[in-house]
């Protein structure tokens, strides 16, 4: 039997999906509680009953959608290889993940944009804030992998900040382009990114044969 706990955790989690969905298609701006509630097939009461504002709930996805890319990034950051081989591992996760929680990243991306808007209250802009402090240390793991594969030779010798910046921000423009299709399985996804990490990491590498 259920717990009301995890009653209460699957709902929130319904309720984060469709609002991640509802902020990439309309933005935050035009986003409501009702289009949320309504995505989720419920009354605004039970969307105020787990969050105090949408503003909240928005916060709610910026958190989980960085709680989803780092637990499945950055394992493969302290795992065996060269630099360049966990920093392969590492950015295939990332657009896998990506691909897979679309909805999330675009909320991510709106959560970096805004944090200078004059139109945010000081308590929405502190939390931005924090937020994207996550976000800076999400991408310190990268600087450091890129790092140590310059040290080991197998990354040429860059700007470590730069390469780490640029990867990172073409790794993350996929999601102004990418769709996924009914018919695209896993394996495809997982093909897809291949590709993009071999164009991407192939640029910065020392030996021009990329394997994911």
């Amino acid at each position: 039997m259920s717990t009301s706990s995890e009653v209460d955790s699957g709902v929130k989690g319904r309720i984060l999906d469709a609002a991640a969905d509802a902020f990439m298609r309309r933005g935050f701006g035009s986003t409501t509680i009702d289009d949320i509630a309504d995505d989720v097939g419920a009354t605004k009461g039970l969307i105020y009953y787990h969050f105090r504002s949408k503003f909240d709930v928005f916060i709610a996805v910026y958190e989980e959608g960085m709680r989803r890319v780092r637990e499945r990034v950055e394992p493969h950051a302290h795992g065996d290889g060269t630099g360049r081989e966990r920093l392969v591992a590492m950015s295939l996760a990332h657009v896998i993940n990506l691909m897979s929680d679309i909805a999330y990243h675009h909320v991510v991306h709106q959560g970096v944009r805004a944090q200078e808007s004059t139109e945010l209250k000081i308590r929405q802009r502190d939390s931005l804030v924090a937020l994207n402090e996550l976000r800076r240390d999400y991408e310190r793991i990268f600087h450091r992998v890129v790092t140590e594969g310059i040290e080991d030779g197998s990354l040429r010798e860059v700007d470590a900040s730069l390469a780490t910046r640029t990867l990172l921000s073409s790794l993350n423009t996929v999601d102004t382009w990418y769709r996924k299709i009914d018919d695209q399985s896993d394996e495809d996804v997982h093909d897809l990114a291949c590709q993009i990490v071999d164009i991407l990491i192939g640029g910065i590498a020392a030996q021009p044969d990329l394997r994911c």
